[in-house]
């Protein structure tokens, strides 16, 4: 009987830490994919700022009122970019062409169209130095404010960790082992944002 006891006990031990320690895998596995999340918003927020060449991707958070519903502008017509300088949108129905230029005016991108009755197009001024430089401190603004959630996002993970080893479910070593690889995980996150600032730093700057 006595055998059979330290069996079931052997047994509801293995369980306990079976399921502890998917949970650490959980909470790091979590944490990767709301950094993730992060990341993406972020590189979404960087195709919207304009850069004085044409690019779509400043249209991406423009919204058509299609028939009542509200739809991504590239789902109610082909946008392109001719030259440098031109996004140039093509309507699948030709009855759309204002509301769709009334959309573009509406979201306040600092861009005029102009349509002719077949087509929208866009001009895309170019920048003055100064208004480079201001775009810039924009976009290091975005960056911090990136790794400032990124930040956030390690510290949950690292108080849920602790609130764990206070309660004697995980070990030190395991509290530390798992707020490592937290911390990993968080610096490749800010390099991450970092080389995406630089690149659209780039960007902004070249003439």
């Amino acid at each position: 009987m006595l055998h059979k006891q330290l069996m079931v006990n052997q047994l509801a031990h293995s369980y306990s830490n079976l399921y502890i320690g998917e949970f650490m895998e959980n909470l790091v596995s979590d944490c990767k994919v709301d950094m993730e999340k992060r990341i993406k918003g972020f590189e979404t927020d960087l195709t919207r700022v304009r850069t004085g060449r044409a690019s779509i991707s400043v249209l991406d958070g423009v919204r058509v009122d299609y028939y009542g519903s509200p739809t991504p502008l590239n789902q109610v017509g082909t946008l392109s970019t001719p030259d440098a300088r031109t996004i140039v949108v093509s309507p699948f129905e030709k009855n759309l062409i204002q509301e769709i230029e009334k959309s573009i005016m509406k979201a306040d991108l600092g861009i005029q169209p102009t349509n002719d009755g077949v087509v929208i197009r866009i001009p895309i001024p170019q920048l003055t130095e100064d208004r480079r430089k201001d775009i810039v401190k924009q976009l290091k603004k975005m960056s911090e404010d990136a790794k400032v959630s990124i930040r956030h996002i390690r510290r949950d993970s690292n108080d849920s960790i602790k609130k764990m080893e206070k309660a004697k479910e995980i070990t030190e070593d395991a509290s530390k082992q798992l707020q490592q690889d937290i911390q990993k995980q968080t610096d490749a996150f800010i390099k991450l944002v970092d080389e995406r600032f630089v690149v659209k730093e780039k960007e902004v700057m070249t003439v």
